[in-house]
């Protein structure tokens, strides 16, 4: 580790605050009420009601999501037995990646008993407190005792990731690897370098999953593992000891198809490569250095396909492709352990996911394209947000149809849907939108249609079914990137694509655009010029003459910009006097609304008013209902400032336009979500509990606002969406994501299916 590096490390675990955990309330405790609720009296309630049924505890308290990550730290990471204490910031991490991929809370504990006896009467008495144990980075051969004990004593899941987390990303890397190959696991020959924990799971899980037993060659330290090679061989090596003459690790590489190492650096020598047989899978995972460097195989058997443990290079074989999600799966089902059926489930449906298009998150955390499937790409990588969408609903099916499922599901729909919370955090809130816009999908211009963005987000808006893409830009250069990026869209059939440099594509527009900006100085071969280097007056032409119903520009450059080039081709409605922007974000507590943010910089009172109507319109598109709160510096009359005074008109104002809208003002942001205290200093408020769309009334206040919130709580952006407009026209922010392109894509078609704005 360099030092720079190592300091930088050190930094991160000590600043701001030291440790990767902490612990937060999920209820309130503003109250007397709330802690009376929340210890005594109110506690004893749910005390008892575990006590006449323990399996309530999963309704009353936080066991059914929370995950114990244990060890005694005797052999962590590649460190070896440095013991309990300092294998906590493993253990932390580990308890990071539980919540951060899959929602799960976890304890770490770190067990002082090196003694397996010990260990397993410490972790077993646990049992009360959590719906599942990770062992982690305990020595083999204890680690075989000790899971085997606890897995008979407990009726919660318990799982060695070491072990088993490491089996299941081989087995879908094999299982994919074969197949571009052309083999099958009946007929290949295995050959182990290595015979520890980690090996003998990933062995174990390929023989349940069709390799003949026979077809196994286990090498470890002493050599290769055959009948009688020790008086007392464990039982977990003699099912695999063979009878032969071969005592090395070469004598046995002949003809063998899948090199398995989880051994110790440059244990494969180069020489030996040839003895493999043709098109074989080299698992290199020893780490830091594998069994053999990736470069060199690539170099001597170019027809071999290679993973390693490491993350600068492909197909990194890493645990945290599945435990997350596993644990989420057995413990939605309140799964009584996780058995070889649901280990089976998640790593064919790893392997599955690895034969779809790498998503745009994932291209985005590693720093440009991710090659499609293929020998460099046999394996997800570990920030697609995909894989609980897959891995977890396979393993709580297994775990059902196994027969180890305490609480089935009975909509595995519905489940799916819930997830998408973990996998994409506006999926709760754009839920209703997509199923509206799959009901009817418009025809949506995109005009960046070059960026890598929006041909990723192409791809899922015609996979979810929401729309019809058209993309603005050469079909060249959208050819090419299809191609980088290793999408599935059909240029031909799946979307249309309008490119500026064709003059026959462009010639319908110019007449039309010509005579909306021809008495503003704008000649025709200027007109012709923006139409063929301005890909936002294309695309609103597009939407203008009709070709299609919703357009999305900008994502690149000034947000302003590309609004001024729109606007005088999409005008607003007749019914109002403004264009107004509303953006939300997605928090844990719920989404919040804000409005305006990018477009009017002082509106009036009745701006103010008309933009608070044209937002709750908006608010209802996503399902929700609008509690509105005008927001101000001034608490229900505190202050007779101008700003103050202006949101006192409007809610006047609203009052008569719009009299069964819930809405109150003006008040401070925090009386605005918080009940209680708007209660301490009004009695009449038409506003019940947490205010949803917060009307600010300035830019400055809802940009400022919206942007620091989103920076202070990592909260997700959806917007800004333009309200007012004729026909649906949005203006991208430069930091969209692919995802992003989508939400909003759902959106516009939605407005077109409400007949416009």
């Amino acid at each position: 580790m360099k030092d720079d590096f190592r300091q930088a490390a050190l930094d991160y675990h000590r600043h701001p605050r030291p440790g990767k955990l902490s612990v937060e309330p999920t209820k309130s405790m503003a109250t007397q009420r709330d802690l009376a609720l929340a210890y005594s009296p109110g506690v004893a309630a749910a005390c008892e009601a575990i006590a006449a049924d323990p399996d309530a505890a999963r309704d009353y308290t936080a066991r059914g999501n929370l995950v114990a990550v244990i060890s005694n730290g005797t052999a962590v990471l590649g460190l070896g037995a440095i013991g309990p204490l300092a294998s906590k910031p493993v253990m932390e991490g580990k308890a990071v990646l539980f919540k951060k991929f899959a929602g799960i809370d976890v304890f770490d504990i770190e067990v002082d008993a090196n003694d397996p006896e010990r260990f397993i009467e410490v972790v077993a008495a646990l049992e009360p407190t959590f719906g599942g144990i990770n062992l982690e980075d305990i020595k083999a051969p204890e680690c075989f005792v000790i899971e085997k004990a606890l897995r008979e004593r407990m009726a919660i899941p318990v799982f060695h990731d070491d072990q088993h987390g490491t089996a299941i990303v081989c087995a879908a890397a094999v299982r994919n690897a074969l197949l571009l190959q052309g083999k099958s696991l009946k007929d290949v020959k295995l050959v182990t370098s290595g015979a520890g924990a980690a090996a003998l799971a990933c062995v174990d899980l390929l023989v349940s999953m069709g390799l003949p037993a026979e077809n196994v060659f286990l090498t470890d330290i002493k050599g290769v593992v055959y009948e009688g090679r020790e008086p007392d061989m464990p039982e977990n090596l003699a099912r695999y000891a063979r009878r032969t003459d071969a005592r090395t690790l070469p004598d046995v590489l002949g003809g063998a198809d899948i090199f398995l190492g989880l051994s110790a650096p440059r244990v494969l020598k180069p020489e030996w490569l040839p003895l493999l047989a043709d098109k074989p899978l080299i698992l290199a995972m020893a780490n830091p250095d594998p069994e053999i460097m990736p470069e060199l195989v690539a170099e001597l058997r170019p027809d071999a396909i290679v993973a390693t443990g490491r993350s600068d290079f492909p197909n990194q074989v890493n645990n945290v492709l599945c435990f997350p999600f596993i644990f989420r799966g057995a413990l939605d089902v309140g799964a009584r352990e996780i058995n070889e059926a649901m280990k089976v489930a998640a790593a064919e449906a790893l392997a599955e996911l690895a034969r779809a298009e790498a998503h745009e998150v994932v291209a985005s955390a590693y720093g440009g394209a991710i090659p499609g499937f293929g020998p460099q790409y046999i394996i997800p990588k570990p920030f697609d947000p995909r894989l609980i969408l897959v891995i977890a609903p396979a393993v709580a099916r297994a775990a059902m149809d196994s027969g180890v499922a305490e609480r089935p599901i009975a909509d595995f729909e519905a489940y799916r849907r819930e997830l998408e919370q973990f996998a994409f955090r506006s999926g709760q809130l754009m839920r209703p939108v997509f199923e509206l816009a799959r009901q009817a999908p418009a025809r949506v211009a995109y005009a960046e249609g070059e960026d890598p963005r929006v041909l990723r987000a192409a791809q899922t808006v015609i996979d979810e079914g929401l729309a019809r893409p058209v993309l603005v830009g050469r079909r060249t250069v959208i050819a090419q990137r299809v191609r980088e990026l290793g999408l599935r869209l059909d240029l031909d059939a799946q979307v249309e694509i309008v490119d500026p440099t064709d003059a026959a594509a462009i010639a319908p527009l110019v007449e039309i655009y010509e005579q909306l900006v021809g008495r503003r100085g704008v000649s025709r071969a200027a007109a012709v010029r923006r139409l063929t280097t301005r890909p936002t007056v294309t695309a609103a032409m597009l939407l203008r003459t009709g070709h299609v119903d919703a357009a999305l520009v900008g994502g690149q450059g000034d947000w302003w910009r590309h609004l001024t080039y729109a606007l005088p081709i999409i005008p607003r409605r007749q019914d109002v006097s403004r264009v107004f922007a509303m953006s939300t974000l997605i928090l844990p507590i719920g989404p919040l609304f804000f409005c305006d943010t990018h477009v009017n910089v002082d509106p009036t009172a009745e701006q103010v008013a008309e933009m608070t109507v044209l937002a709750a319109e908006g608010v209802q598109r996503f399902g929700v209902r609008p509690k509105v709160a005008l927001l101000s510096h001034s608490n229900f009359g505190a202050s007779n400032s101008p700003s103050a005074r202006k949101m006192r008109e409007a809610l006047a104002l609203l009052r008569k336009r719009a009299p069964d809208l819930e809405v109150d003002g003006e008040m401070h942001a925090d009386a605005a979500l918080r009940e209680a205290l708007r209660d301490n200093l009004i009695t009449d408020s038409r506003l019940e509990g947490a205010a949803n769309l917060l009307i600010m009334p300035s830019l400055d206040a809802a940009n400022i606002s919206l942007t620091l919130l989103s920076a202070a709580s990592d909260a997700l952006m959806v917007g800004p969406m333009l309200v007012g407009l004729h026909k649906p026209l949005h203006v991208l922010v430069p930091a969209v994501t692919a995802r992003g392109i989508v939400n909003m894509t759902a959106i516009a078609t939605c407005q077109v299916s409400a007949g416009g704005e």
